[in-house]
């Protein structure tokens, strides 16, 4: 059955932008403009995708676009990898209905009057009131199904309530959608280029088929990796650009130190001030005398971690050499990072490891079809 990705779990949303991937499943350089006919690239989606799905020209229309607009080469692996994606997050739903959505946003909003120290006679006096379509908030809470219903209803109250903007302070707490269930920041991150008309907004745009498969494709493809494997990728794109190279560094690290460190992607605490390290740089630090760098350079290193271009960092290659030194054996330039997926909409124990190998088992199917 397909999978909804949660409502706001995506980590990390790095700014380094366009690549185009190699038949062995990743880029060490940019490929030229692809050159396949439109029809030709229409065909083989098609012919990819499971015999279920419904408007499979239609789907396959959209996919080709976006491949083109963002000049990203159109071959077997990449057609899979967006295939397999848009599968296991809605599968082909360009709007896709979540269980027990009405109690989720009820429960996302009483979780939050609480924090706020909110009495609860004042949020129900609230959800009363009659919104614009001419319905109380709480009579569209309670018949809300979809990502883009209640993203539309949170839109409203924090427009047209005191209390909706006190509860969120403009944060709309829906942060995912579409037929990928792509990031909306990532998305209005990258609206430059988009080729279509914006009717409304990016958000509203990412609620679509196109505009979703748009910022999907490009969250998914649109960054060079050093990666061999697919599956990397695929855990990127739950867990955040470079997670899976930064999870495999921050290994090495463990390797080279003796010091137990969550292999999670986060090689550093955003907003740490110098004194106040990371668990990540801190261990890094304590090599400080082996990598011949002292704290401010292993600072600026870390810093690109959100880019290809840490691979070619002194700190990354002196980290590698300590460990294998200590090791007596290569060590692995990727690795899935161990993160636990959590949301209101998520029931189980999922992990970014789960995800990534459903995708990657999709991705098979599809090459083999």
């Amino acid at each position: 059955m397909p999978s909804v990705s949660p409502i706001a779990f995506r980590r990390r949303l790095p700014v380094a932008w366009f690549c185009c991937l190699l038949l062995a499943g990743c880029a060490t350089a940019p490929l030229p403009p692809p050159t396949r006919p439109p029809t030709d690239v229409r065909s083989e989606i098609v012919r990819r995708m499971p015999a279920k799905v419904v408007d499979r020209q239609g789907w396959a229309a959209d996919i080709q676009a976006a491949f083109a607009a963002q000049r990203i080469e159109p071959n077997s692996e990449n057609i899979c990898a967006v295939l397999a994606v848009t599968e296991q997050e809605s599968g082909y739903v360009a709007n896709p209905e979540v269980a027990n959505l009405p109690k989720i946003a009820r429960g996302e909003i009483d979780r939050r009057a609480a924090a706020l120290h909110v009495p609860a006679f004042m949020v129900s006096a609230a959800l009363a009131i009659r919104s614009p379509d001419g319905r109380s908030y709480n009579e569209r809470l309670q018949r809300v199904r979809t990502e883009r219903e209640l993203s539309d209803i949170y839109q409203d109250l924090i427009g047209s309530v005191p209390l909706g903007k006190r509860l969120f302070a403009d944060f709309n707490p829906v942060q995912t959608g579409g037929p990928m269930q792509v990031g909306i920041p990532f998305a209005e991150s990258k609206a430059a280029g988009y080729p279509y008309p914006v009717d409304g907004s990016i958000r509203d745009e990412v609620f679509t088929r196109r505009g979703g498969m748009y910022f999907g494709i490009a969250h998914l493809l649109g960054y060079q990796t050093p990666y061999t494997r697919k599956v990397h990728r695929f855990a990127d794109f739950n867990a955040g650009w470079y997670a899976s190279r930064n999870a495999a560094f921050q290994n090495a690290v463990t390797t080279a130190t003796g010091i137990p460190l969550a292999l999670d992607g986060d090689l550093l605490t955003p907003g740490a001030p110098m004194d106040k390290p990371g668990q990540t740089e801190r261990a890094v630090r304590t090599l400080a005398g082996d990598l011949r760098m002292d704290d401010r350079d292993i600072r600026q290193a870390l810093e690109r971690g959100t880019h290809l271009a840490f691979d070619d960092t002194p700190l990354y290659a002196r980290v590698y050499a300590l460990a294998e030194a200590r090791a007596g054996k290569p060590l692995p330039r990727a690795m899935i990072p161990g993160i636990r997926l959590e949301s209101p909409k998520i029931t189980r124990e999922l992990t970014t490891a789960w995800f990534a190998t459903r995708v990657d088992e999709r991705y098979r199917h599809c090459m083999q079809r």
